[in-house]
């Protein structure tokens, strides 16, 4: 993909992001902006109710055919990705959860179906499973999105993946897949990809016992101690088994900070925005 992004950004307009105190500058390509429309009769955010939003399955669990869609309080479906707002309120932020804690399915938003359902991912036409359990809630910020023709100053000019934005949720109660809680980010991990971006936002849920006592990076070492560093091995490792090289971290290799995890929440958003108006290409990604 970086070879494809980088021939499209050499034709792009490049512009600095002024949210974010200049984060980092960015390229990208802006047709002529059309009217983004929902389908009929989808909940749309300003109404939707998260506390009424429920996961649904469809299809037997570890099969090519299962889903995991969200309803509304009316049984109808919405997009976790999509209809979600990003924002809880008082500075919390709603997290939608793909993978629980101690389980090794890999599972992820279908970014490319109508309602971005939750699915297992394949490859080759075979389920794929990490090689061993993942400790900690895994998941996505809704109505965020990592640029693929955007290309960061900060990681070393790496381009976004193409996806919303993951989580990482340190929180001692295992969730469900499809479980929508509202979070605190704590630090965010600039994860490199096979040459892509792969934010890794480390958060912690706020009905947890010791969510007061975490507010930044430092508190998580105090309180979770080791917690950081365990993460970052985690997805730094886990490809290893499969013959593939170690995945690598950009900042030095080390967890930035809340305020520096708000910046790519925020720049993120605004990416997210510019798709569904149509004002970066699309491709095959649903925006249903």
């Amino acid at each position: 993909m970086a070879t494809a992004a980088t021939a499209s950004a050499t034709a792009a307009t490049r512009f600095t992001l002024l949210a974010g105190a200049g984060l980092r500058s960015r390229v990208s390509r802006l047709p002529t902006a059309v009217r983004f429309q929902r389908p009929r009769g989808l909940t749309t955010t300003a109404l939707l109710k998260t506390v009424d939003l429920k996961p649904k399955e469809q299809g037997q669990p570890e099969t090519l055919d299962y889903r995991v869609f969200l309803v509304d309080g009316g049984g109808r479906k919405v997009s976790p990705w999509h209809d979600v707002p990003l924002r809880a309120g008082d500075g919390a932020f709603h997290f939608i959860v793909e993978i629980p804690k101690e389980s090794s399915a890999k599972m992820e938003v279908a970014t490319d179906e109508a309602f971005t359902p939750i699915k297992q991912d394949t490859k080759k036409g075979n389920l794929r499973y990490y090689p061993y359990n993942i400790n900690w809630n895994y998941g996505l910020l809704p109505q965020t999105w990592e640029d693929p023709t955007s290309a960061n100053s900060d990681v070393e000019g790496a381009f976004g993946d193409n996806d919303p934005v993951d989580v990482v949720e340190i929180g001692e109660r295992r969730a469900n897949i499809g479980d929508v809680l509202k979070v605190k980010p704590l630090a965010a991990l600039a994860m490199i990809d096979e040459g892509e971006l792969d934010w890794k936002i480390v958060a912690i849920s706020l009905d947890d016992p010791r969510a007061s006592l975490v507010n930044d990076v430092d508190d998580v070492e105090k309180h979770f101690p080791g917690t950081l560093t365990a993460i970052r091995d985690w997805f730094r490792d886990y490809k290893i088994p499969d013959g593939k090289p170690a995945n690598r971290f950009g900042l030095g290799n080390k967890p930035a900070s809340k305020e520096y995890a708000l910046k790519v929440i925020e720049e993120t958003n605004e990416s997210w925005e510019k798709l569904v108006k149509r004002n970066i290409p699309a491709g095959e990604l649903s925006l249903a």
